[in-house]
């Protein structure tokens, strides 16, 4: 149970700062309406009715952290190009501070154009490279971020890898480095590229596709000792203090392990929803998880709210944050017994 109310721990949230770490893109959304189909091909012609530019990415998680009222500081890299320009001036948009954002004439920004019929998508677009950092963006990426860590007081960090090259293995290494000698806890949403690269954080989060390819055996949603198994051989490749994985209809399944070799597993169900599209629903959980972990909250804790936000966001069309109300609202109808009366 948690040492807080319900509305305890949404009021701490706002003492927290949050470094975000990782890939950042526009999502670019393209909304109309389909009446016919295209007499050059067979696909439908989508009449553009609206248009609407997001922070997507990494930056998605710093939305997300925004919206629960704690304080995000985003470090990335993006180009010198107008998508640039866009970039930083939705950043302003959003009031949220800017001066963890390298620019480099070498990396366009990514973007990713979702075109958006009859409240359905229907096409994606990317435009984006994937090289990783060369040596004078590592250095001063790795430069920035250390001198954040030593003008800020950071209380936790999240690596949202999207696989664009921002987070190699060299960076992530040293950041994990800086990170524990500041007894900082880090929280990692990973892709397969550098899954393996994620060793001694303190919350690893992968979904059920991530887990099985990273692992590279089977796993069974439906089964706990599988799950558990699987979360306890990530563990002990990686030395991870805590497993989480996202299981899409079946939930949310959590294990820690600690020094004193006592074990804790849980497995959330999901809460049923009208799931009208799964963009950014991962950036929500893992943004949500990383405030629970930095107030100390149990593991089944984490794995509930979180998974509760999750669902939140998939009953909305394109990539949205959290809303904190709702969310405060649906953990008093939902969660009530997690917390203290």
């Amino acid at each position: 149970m948690s040492n807080y109310t319900i509305s305890g721990l949404f009021n701490a949230f706002n003492d927290l700062k949050v470094l975000i770490l990782g890939d950042v893109m526009i999502d670019a959304n393209l909304f109309g309406k389909v009446e016919r189909i295209s007499p050059e091909a067979p696909v439908p012609i989508v009449l553009v009715e609206k248009r609407k530019s997001l922070l997507g990415g990494a930056a998605n998680v710093a939305l997300n952290i925004k919206s629960m009222g704690a304080i995000p500081i985003m470090c990335s890299i993006i180009g010198t190009d107008a998508r640039g320009d866009e970039f930083l001036q939705l950043m302003t948009d959003q009031n949220m501070r800017n001066d963890g954002i390298i620019r480099s004439p070498l990396r366009p920004t990514t973007t990713k154009y979702r075109i958006i019929g009859n409240k359905m998508q229907m096409l994606r677009i990317d435009d984006e490279v994937d090289t990783d950092l060369n040596e004078e963006e590592t250095a001063n990426y790795l430069k920035r971020i250390e001198e954040i860590l030593e003008t800020e007081k950071v209380d936790v960090i999240i690596f949202e890898d999207y696989n664009k090259g921002v987070l190699t293995a060299n960076v992530i290494s040293k950041i994990i480095a800086m990170a524990n000698e500041r007894n900082i806890p880090t929280t990692v949403d990973p892709k397969k590229k550098n899954f393996d690269q994620y060793c001694k954080v303190t919350l690893f989060k992968p979904n059920l596709k991530e887990l099985r390819e990273g692992l590279k055996i089977e796993v069974n949603p439906e089964d706990n000792d599988s799950l558990s198994a699987a979360l306890n051989k990530l563990q002990e490749n990686q030395q991870i203090k805590i497993a989480m994985t996202t299981l899409s209809e079946y939930g949310v399944s959590i294990r820690r392990f600690d020094m004193d070799r006592k074990e804790n597993f849980f497995k959330i169900p999901a809460h049923r929803r009208a799931i009208t599209d799964v963009s950014g629903a991962g950036d929500t959980v893992i943004s949500v998880a990383s405030l629970c972990l930095a107030l100390n909250q149990q593991i089944d804790l984490i794995a509930a709210l979180s998974n509760l936000a999750g669902g939140l966001v998939c009953e909305h069309i394109g990539v949205v944050p959290v809303n904190r109300e709702r969310l405060m609202d649906e953990t008093t109808l939902l969660l009530q017994d997690y917390f203290l009366h």
